[in-house]
């Protein structure tokens, strides 16, 4: 089990970090990709840590300020970060159409998800992974370094370093080693 952090999405300072964070993500998104010395200062803005990246429009995250992005990330279009709790990513990373990382849920329990609190737990990416289009990883999520993970699966538990894996919900299938 995870362990998942409760929060409230309507406290005032998470509200306005979520309003400047889609300010952030609309200018990013309206820059041509061609134009991307004029991308990295929002970069600089919106990421917590970031050298160098390379982020296909449309990208949209909640706070940004959560995301640690390594050298040399790469993320294709309509890619979609929920950082209510910290996601590391580490260098050389590839990310392929419309990739959702999710660190948010939602209480199973029907009086306490009314309640509208929200649970978080951080998601962690190694070094020279790849990550297939269309795929979900889930809260508090990590996959080791060097690993793929093939493209529509749903990521609800760790993956090992060295390893592909693929499916729904997402298996190892091989080692690299």
């Amino acid at each position: 089990m995870i362990a998942l952090t409760p929060f409230s999405p309507f406290e005032p300072g998470r509200l306005a970090a979520r309003k400047r964070a889609k300010l952030l993500c609309s200018q990013i998104n309206a820059i041509p990709v061609q134009l991307q010395k004029q991308r990295q200062p929002l970069y600089q803005q919106l990421f917590a840590e970031v050298a160098n990246a390379f982020i296909e429009p449309d990208f949209f995250c909640d706070y940004g300020s959560n995301i640690y992005l390594g050298e040399n990330f790469f993320a294709n279009h309509h890619c979609l970060m929920l950082d209510a709790a910290e996601i590391r990513i580490g260098a050389r990373v590839l990310l392929g159409p419309g990739v959702h990382l999710y660190t948010t849920t939602h209480p199973i329990d029907p009086i306490e998800r009314a309640s509208g609190l929200q649970l978080a737990a951080p998601i962690r990416i190694g070094d020279d992974c790849w990550i297939g289009g269309q795929t979900v990883i889930m809260p508090g999520v990590s996959i080791g370094a060097r690993s793929v993970i093939g493209a529509g699966s749903v990521v609800t538990r760790d993956i090992a370093a060295d390893t592909v894996a693929s499916g729904n919900p997402c298996r190892v299938l091989r080692s690299l080693k």
